[in-house]
């Protein structure tokens, strides 16, 4: 592929030591959409690859039928023992969601099987341990915000985690810009452990863009966070397989999440984006993820895969460079009026 590329560096995460490869690999869909074979030739194809980023939780995939959660930790607690490659690999996976007998009613059940209490993160992160099969995780994140419970004995527990070399860095997800302010503020305040990283869902396609970019990137630029999007593609939509007034591909995405990018500002961002990818010879995935990658406050967007071949098509976006005019361009067709306010900060 006719593709002209950059010298690819790693990327420092926020203010840690952690140094991580410009695309993560996301694993939502193992034990889903990608049986374990194939999980594990992804996986084998990240790395050759140079990737070191794998990003898993704690609930995935409990939306898969009959799947009780904690399936894709194993997938890859099993492929990391298989390999003898966990030197080389970053592990990251998230806390929050509801887990096993109990977990769907919540705090209604006795088990309490979710959330960011003490005793719930003192447990969980024993299973994903057991689940991975390693001794620590690299990144341990918070899925969202639990509003039952004070940040403070969130931030306490994690600290403790990592004291105890469970843990070596924490990071958050899926937090808006106020909370994320509030944690900081706590953790500085106490003495606790500090989020290094953020992961928001961002992508060019509209309201992700300006709901990041409106408040979220400010903080993390200003404070050092490092930010690992989720999304980065829009659910499959600014991969080009969606088209105007075309039947929808047969996919459970396609059904669900990339159909609600269908509105005809996304589709003016879409056009932009294939006439680029026509203009450099390259696949619409990696011209969006390039822009991604030039923006100032991102370090690596988290793309997931079920084949070898996707994840092949995704990974040379860490070596596409973009012109000016051409991150100009995408910066204005996915653009939005600031409000005054917003233009006096």
């Amino acid at each position: 592929m006719a593709v002209e590329s950059g010298p690819m560096r790693y990327r420092k995460l926020g203010k840690s030591g952690l140094f991580v490869h410009p695309i993560a690999l996301g694993t939502m869909q193992f034990g889903w959409t990608a049986d374990e074979p194939t999980a594990f030739a992804i996986m084998d194809a990240f790395v050759e690859a140079g990737g070191n980023l794998i990003d898993t939780a704690d609930i995935y995939s409990t939306w898969a039928p009959g799947n009780p959660g904690g399936v894709s930790e194993e997938i890859i607690g099993r492929w990391l023992k298989s390999r003898g490659l966990r030197d080389r690999v970053i592990v990251a996976t998230n806390v929050r969601g509801p887990m096993g007998p109990g977990g769907s009613e919540g705090r209604n059940h006795p088990l309490q099987r979710e959330g960011l209490s003490r005793v719930w993160i003192m447990r969980a992160v024993e299973d994903s341990l057991r689940r991975l099969q390693i001794d620590h995780i690299d990144l341990y994140q918070v899925h969202w915000v639990d509003n039952q419970v004070p940040i403070e004995e969130t931030l306490s527990a994690l600290t403790d985690l990592v004291r105890k070399g469970y843990v070596r860095y924490i990071g958050c997800s899926n937090f808006s810009a106020w909370r994320l302010m509030q944690a900081l503020w706590a953790s500085d305040k106490h003495g606790f452990e500090s989020f290094i990283s953020i992961q928001p869902e961002y992508s060019l396609t509209m309201p992700t863009r300006m709901n990041f970019e409106r408040e979220l990137a400010r903080v993390c630029e200003t404070y050092g966070l490092g930010v690992i999007p989720y999304s980065p593609l829009a659910g499959g939509f600014l991969t080009g397989k969606y088209r105007r007034d075309q039947p929808l591909p047969e996919s459970v995405r396609a059904q669900g999440i990339a159909s609600g990018r269908f509105s005809e500002q996304n589709w003016k961002i879409l056009d932009k984006v294939l006439e680029i990818a026509q203009q450099r010879g390259a696949h619409p995935a990696q011209v969006a993820l390039a822009w991604q990658l030039s923006r100032p406050f991102i370090t690596a967007p988290i793309v997931g895969a079920n084949s070898v071949q996707q994840l092949q098509d995704l990974l040379p976006a860490a070596q596409l460079q973009l012109s000016a005019e051409e991150v100009a361009a995408l910066n204005e067709v996915s653009s939005w009026p600031l409000s005054r306010t917003e233009r006096e900060v």
